[in-house]
Parts: C-alpha cells; sequence; structure tokens
C-alpha cells in the first residue's frame, strides 16, 4: 500500500532504524521512541490488524518478538518485557499495519502499561455462556 508507512519502510522508500529481519517480518525502532529499546514488530506483507492476519504470519512475529527479547535481555540488560497491540479504530490503533510493541523494562523503571480500566459489574456465567467454544 503507497500510503503506508510500514509499507514504505519495507519497501525502503521511508527511512528506519531496522533492528532485524526476515522473509516476512521486519523490526524497527519508531521514529518517538517511548521507552530504551522500544521496537516495532511489523509483517512485511500488508495485513490490517488481528482481525486481517493470517496465524502462521502471527506466529511468525511471536517468534521474532521472543527471539528479541533473548536479545534485548543481554544487549541491553531488560530485566522484563511488555508485548502491546491495538487491534481497530476502537482498539485505539493508530498505524492500520498489523504490528507489536516490544517495550524492554528494567527494575525501577516507573512504567505502568497495565490500564487502569474502570469497574464493571456482569454476571460471569453468563459471560462464560457467550464466550466459551464449545
Amino acid at each position: 500500500m503507497d500510503d503506508c508507512i510500514f509499507c514504505q519502510i519495507v519497501n525502503r522508500k521511508s527511512p528506519a532504524k531496522i533492528i532485524y529481519e526476515n522473509e516476512n517480518v521486519i523490526c524497527f525502532l519508531p521514529k518517538k521512541i517511548e521507552v530504551y529499546g522500544h521496537t516495532l514488530i511489523a509483517p512485511k506483507k500488508h495485513y490490517a490488524d488481528l482481525y486481517d492476519i493470517p496465524s502462521d504470519i502471527l506466529c511468525e512475529l511471536i517468534r521474532v518478538a521472543q527471539k528479541l527479547t533473548q536479545e534485548y535481555k543481554h544487549k541491553i540488560n531488560a530485566t522484563g518485557m511488555n508485548l502491546m497491540h491495538a487491534s481497530g479504530k476502537d482498539g485505539q490503533q493508530s498505524v492500520f499495519h498489523f504490528h507489536f510493541h516490544l517495550l524492554p523494562r528494567f527494575k525501577d523503571d516507573g512504567l505502568n502499561t497495565w490500564p487502569n480500566l474502570p469497574k464493571i459489574e456482569v454476571d460471569i456465567d453468563k459471560v462464560w455462556e457467550k464466550l466459551r467454544t464449545k
């Protein structure tokens, strides 16, 4: 897609600090690094979101995330890791090319990536009945 910034990076039409790539995956530093070592992990082929991406490509992205996690433990002494993703406008996705944010964590880094969710009252049995796979 010509107007997708990630596709432009894959096709070398836009510059990026590429950390790792293989046939199907590209990993690069975002233009605005949120935490030390913040890395974007994306498929080279354009898929919009989690609803769209084939499971084999998704599995490969996870394997690469694990590879980088292990490398970052040694290269930058990361002692923890967050892997974040957003799908769809209502999921707060801002770039509509599937990707993960890999956020290295460090002791006492002060970062809180867990959302402060509003308290809700639900009947857990009714939710379970709707969501379970039979």
